[in-house]
């Protein structure tokens, strides 16, 4: 099982070093642009530089997962991006979904294995000191 997790934790911090970096160094040409609200999204996101933002979150995220260091820290920066990028997907690019649903199963896989490092944000009522 430490195998599986090793290599679940290397193959999502690749992933999302490897995009999260593609934001700041454009290296990876994808397809052509899409249209619609798709396109529309993906143009706003481009144009704002609100797209550099969301790769400096995968790039931090990328390399917390790759370095083996601050890991509930690494999946918690991923978790809203990966959140997105299934939303996005689901709404208005489904094509794009099987990528995604695999990126969350390995997200998930290693929060089920760090769950007790996340528990505490599970408190009902928490005191206040």
């Amino acid at each position: 099982m430490k195998i599986l997790v090793v290599v679940a934790r290397i193959l999502l911090g690749l992933i999302f070093f490897v995009f999260g970096l593609n934001a700041f160094v454009p290296f990876i040409h994808g397809a052509p642009p899409t249209t619609g609200f798709a396109g529309a999204f993906i143009s706003a996101m481009i144009g704002s530089h609100f797209v550099l933002f969301v790769g400096a979150f995968q790039l931090i995220g990328g390399v917390l997962l790759l370095s083996n260091r601050f890991l509930p820290l690494g999946l918690a920066l991923l978790a809203p991006v990966i959140a997105n990028i299934l939303a996005y997907h689901i709404a208005m690019q489904p094509s794009g979904l099987p990528p995604g649903i695999f990126a969350a199963v390995l997200w998930a896989f290693l929060a089920w294995k760090l769950r007790a490092y996340f528990a505490p944000l599970f408190v009902q009522k928490a005191e206040m000191s």
